[in-house]
């Protein structure tokens, strides 16, 4: 029971990153192009960051299916985005679903595209920072391991070598 509050834990903090990401970018859409002036009130913020709560929820039971117990630094850039992407279409599928059959075209491919295009964005942004990250730590383990101060710790230039 613990490993199921563990997986449900993680998929709401997944989702509750991919949120605020994109409810970031609903507010510099709304800020540079929808109403660059400020003088009207939107929901984008708010548009964007509810479906990508839903998003991140769902790629991270995708990516528990699918990958099981591999980690970071053994997945690659492209089965990682491609989750994302195939996340974003099942969520882009659903609101195509309850789409009028009268919507326009372009209605439609926005429904579609945008939800597929920002999930795979985020879902290799996820593993970016995720790697970073493991690099990081394991640098100030390294530098614990020789007694040396944190700030010590090699930096790192975000290549690999």
């Amino acid at each position: 029971m613990k490993k199921w509050w563990k997986r449900i834990r993680a998929a709401l903090g997944m989702g509750l990153t991919w949120g605020i990401g994109w409810g970031l970018v609903g507010g510099f859409i709304m800020e540079g192009i929808v109403d660059p002036h400020g003088q009207i009130v939107d929901m984008w913020p708010q548009a964007l960051a509810i479906p990508g709560f839903f998003g991140g929820a769902i790629f991270s039971m995708m990516l528990w299916l699918s990958e099981g117990r591999r980690r970071f630094d053994e997945l690659s850039f492209r089965r990682f985005t491609g989750l994302g992407a195939l996340g974003g279409l099942l969520m882009g599928g659903v609101g195509f679903a309850m789409l009028n059959a009268t919507a326009p075209l372009w209605v439609r491919a926005v429904v579609l595209i945008a939800p597929t295009t920002l999930s795979a964005v985020s879902a290799a942004a996820t593993l970016a920072v995720a790697r970073l990250a493991d690099r990081r730590l394991n640098a100030r383990a390294d530098a614990a391991e020789l007694d040396l101060p944190a700030s010590d710790a090699p930096e790192l230039s975000g290549h690999s070598d």
